[in-house]
């Protein structure tokens, strides 16, 4: 099966942009994913491709209609398409390693890119778009946040890491930040590899990579201390 992605935006130049390189690139090339970019505007029908109004209820900015985006959307997903239909959006709930991986086992995803203030609060309640964030800062628009969702769940895909382990040992997959790395020179300026790491001994190196992540876990992001179980 593959993981069909399928992104509405203004500005669809701006795809596949990085995710055309490296793994990502590699797996959209042999065909593990696919990618089309939906250029929103296309469903506009007046004459200037209008697909903003002024807010109700006034204030700065301006909104995207709900009408000329929902025509975008069940053009692109019809009835019946089994794909989640998200929206890139600040006051989304946070991106998390899970549901990446839950998104990366999936068929793909419609993607919609918000521009200027948001997007009509009617046409996300009315076609279920799941708002999702990637931090807690603003872009300039959607579109930056959706190429770090696609790159987050393509990498997850099988075949597309060269080695499955290297997903499995990360920040975020058992509840703790990584443990640190180290390679050749043994030496660097001063400063040695930890001896552990060196010594052959995979029981006690094991130990200290589970100590080291749960240290810099309480130290930088205790916030995910309990958040799930971990790994034995």
């Amino acid at each position: 099966m593959t993981f069909k992605a399928s992104v509405l935006t203004l500005y669809p130049e701006m795809f596949p942009g990085g995710l055309g390189l490296s793994l990502a690139g590699r797996a959209l090339e042999a065909g593990t994913w696919s990618l089309e970019a939906v250029q929103i505007r296309d469903f506009a029908e007046d004459k200037h491709h209008t697909v903003d109004d002024t807010p109700a209820g006034g204030g700065a900015g301006m909104v995207m209609r709900a009408d000329v985006l929902a025509k975008a959307i069940d053009h692109t997903a019809p009835e019946g398409d089994p794909r989640p239909k998200l929206l890139m959006s600040p006051r989304g709930k946070p991106l998390t390693q899970a549901r990446v991986r839950e998104l990366a086992a999936g068929p793909g995803a419609v993607i919609v890119c918000g521009r200027f203030e948001g997007v009509d609060q009617r046409l996300i309640e009315a076609r279920g778009l799941e708002e999702v964030s990637i931090g807690d800062f603003i872009l300039s628009g959607g579109e930056p946040a959706a190429l770090v969702l696609l790159d987050a769940v393509v990498r997850l895909l099988p075949g597309v890491m060269g080695n499955a382990v290297s997903g499995e040992e990360e920040s975020f997959e058992n509840g703790l930040l990584e443990h640190p790395h180290y390679t050749r020179p043994q030496e660097f300026e001063g400063r040695a590899i930890p001896d552990v790491l060196v010594s052959g001994n995979h029981k006690k190196i094991a130990e200290w990579r589970r100590a080291e992540s749960e240290r810099l876990t309480k130290e930088r992001r205790p916030d995910l201390i309990g958040t799930q179980p971990l790994a034995k």
